[in-house]
């Protein structure tokens, strides 16, 4: 199938921690006895991390049942886990309905196994610690390096015993930078891309990222520090192809700790949805 490149929209910026956040690893990379439930960290460095999966995910689920609350017609279809713990996700098995569909073009489909794959239109990047969040967790005085633990109690409601739990986190107030590409195909249907990118990271900020978000958990906010315009010529030299359509004149590199002044500085997602016109028009003049 031909797929069109006309150019590329990228979003920069700070996921903020408003609580604590728990993406899990494996145990396997802890000693045994020493927590019930560890984050996942880089394995090089030690420092826990945000997937770009993770993100992504998220963003795909809750865009997948914002359709189905406008469209009967739309259907969760594909079991992507197993027998006994099913996952049921939408996903175009034709081509065509993919690049009409505004979940799949976006996050992309596989076919059933006959090589009628739609690849996604973004690239969401793993987001890792700025450089003063490392710094001021290697100085707090928390149970593990870069992390806390949550102790929790589960309860049974007859007998009332109790089944204790470890469970670790990234402290509140810990920021990630994160980075999101997304590929201009087709300028008909960009604005309702791009929109929906935007309206996702709002979703996501009154809903959680990672595990027992409804326990308090995973409770972020976003940032943007850069939203950039680029038409393939501006990959061949031609400045005039390329435009900031936001941008703050903070060097994240220069900041010496997360204090509240910090964020004032830089945009928020409600400041960029108005910027999603103007991304559109740079296109298509």
């Amino acid at each position: 199938m031909e797929k069109k490149l006309i150019g590329k929209v990228i979003f920069s910026g700070l996921i903020h921690t408003v609580t604590g956040l728990h993406i899990g690893g494996s145990k396997e990379t802890m000693e045994i006895g020493t927590i019930d439930a560890p984050v996942l960290r880089d394995p090089t460095t030690r420092e826990p991390f945000i997937p770009g999966s993770s993100l992504k995910g998220k963003m795909r689920s809750l865009l997948e049942r914002n359709i189905a609350a406008r469209n009967e017609k739309f259907s969760f279809n594909r079991n992507i886990g197993t027998r006994r713990n099913e996952i049921w996700i939408h996903v175009c098995e034709d081509i065509k309905d993919a690049i009409n569909c505004e979940v799949c073009r976006v996050f992309g489909s596989t076919g059933n196994g006959d090589g009628k794959n739609f690849p996604s239109r973004i690239k969401v990047r793993d987001a890792y610690f700025t450089h003063y969040t490392k710094r001021y967790l290697e100085e707090a005085e928390t149970e593990f390096l870069f992390s806390e633990v949550k102790y929790e109690n589960s309860l049974d409601r007859v007998t009332a015993s109790a089944n204790p739990r470890q469970i670790e986190r990234v402290p509140r107030g810990s920021d990630f930078t994160f980075e999101i590409v997304y590929d201009v195909e087709n300028i008909d249907q960009m604005e309702t891309d791009v929109s929906n990118i935007v309206m996702l990271l709002g979703l996501i900020e009154d809903d959680a990222i990672g595990g027992h978000g409804s326990r308090g958990y995973g409770k972020v906010k976003f940032y943007i520090t850069e939203c950039i315009a680029k038409k393939i010529e501006a990959y061949k030299g031609d400045s005039n192809s390329e435009k900031v359509i936001l941008s703050t004149d903070l060097k994240l590199e220069d900041v010496e700790k997360p204090e509240e002044e910090l964020y004032t500085k830089l945009a928020s997602v409600s400041q960029l949805k108005e910027k999603v016109q103007e991304i559109v028009d740079f296109f298509k003049s």
